[in-house]
């Protein structure tokens, strides 16, 4: 009973602010302060705010669906291969490498931005969609890298060993018998990158200043009201819930490949 208690406070604690975030954004602008439960009436007003003319938000959600999807799928093309060889090569200094990978994901993203800053501009990268890839990669490899070494440190190397047997190298060993092994791995990894770099902010923000390559996240952000002082607060909620929609989607239809990516090596 204590158990299912905690559970379920967990899991209000975690649900009530996207909860209220839903509520809000289906009140008027007039009632966004009201704190009832419910809206009353209930009002599309923020989301017509939120796809009007001039606004930019339909752009922005491709955009950030362009980089998030563009910088998973190259993390993990490299990510795959280097965890692989950390996993399997034996050579000296592996267990530093994987050291620097961890500290690499420790490291004040805030501290890159200047520096990053120059680059870009020094090499015409500004207001590109490269300046967002690049620098969200840094920080979704070393995630994907290390998930991906425990995770073929698992796997039974007589499997490599058998299929080179019967006649495949060791490419064609890891292509057509350990990637499918590592599929539930690999796919968890490729959610967890997906997220983290859909909700990225800080270098989006930073790099990116046209309109037309913003992300979503940074024009949310950007959102002005009718008046200079006015936050237009409804609208934030509703482009809130626009932008938390298609990862909640994601986890939930994925909740079982999820799951068994994550406890996959956990017993032998």
């Amino acid at each position: 009973m204590t158990r299912r208690a905690g559970m379920i406070g967990i899991a209000l604690y975690c649900l009530v602010p996207f909860y209220w975030m839903v509520v809000s954004s289906f009140r008027r602008t007039s009632d966004i302060y009201d704190k009832s439960p419910f809206p009353a009436p209930w009002s599309l007003e923020s989301y017509d705010a939120v796809f009007a003319e001039g606004m930019g938000f339909g752009q922005s959600l491709g955009n950030s669906l362009i980089v998030a999807a563009t910088t998973t799928a190259v993390t993990l093309v490299i990510g795959t291969l280097a965890a692989y060889a950390l996993a399997r090569l034996q050579f000296r200094g592996k267990n530093v490498i994987l050291a620097l990978v961890i500290a690499v994901s420790m490291f004040p993203g805030a501290l890159l931005i200047v520096p990053l800053l120059k680059l870009f501009t020094a090499i015409g990268w500004i207001n590109s969609y490269q300046a967002m890839i690049v620098p969200s990669m840094s920080f979704a490899l070393p995630l994907t890298i290390w998930n991906l070494t425990t995770f073929f440190r698992q796997m039974p190397y007589e499997l490599e060993q058998a299929a080179q047997i019967d006649g495949c190298t060791p490419f064609t060993a890891f292509r057509r018998v350990m990637l499918p092994l590592a599929a539930p791995g690999i796919f968890t990894t490729a959610i967890l990158a997906f997220i983290a770099t859909w909700n990225e902010f800080i270098i989006a923000v930073t790099m990116v200043n046209d309109q037309s390559r913003q992300t979503a996240t940074v024009r949310i952000a950007q959102f002005t009201g009718a008046a200079k002082f006015d936050t237009p607060f409804g609208t934030q909620m509703a482009a809130g819930v626009l932008v938390t929609i298609p990862l909640v989607l994601l986890v939930l239809f994925f909740q079982r490949r999820i799951v068994t990516g994550l406890t996959a090596g956990a017993l032998k």
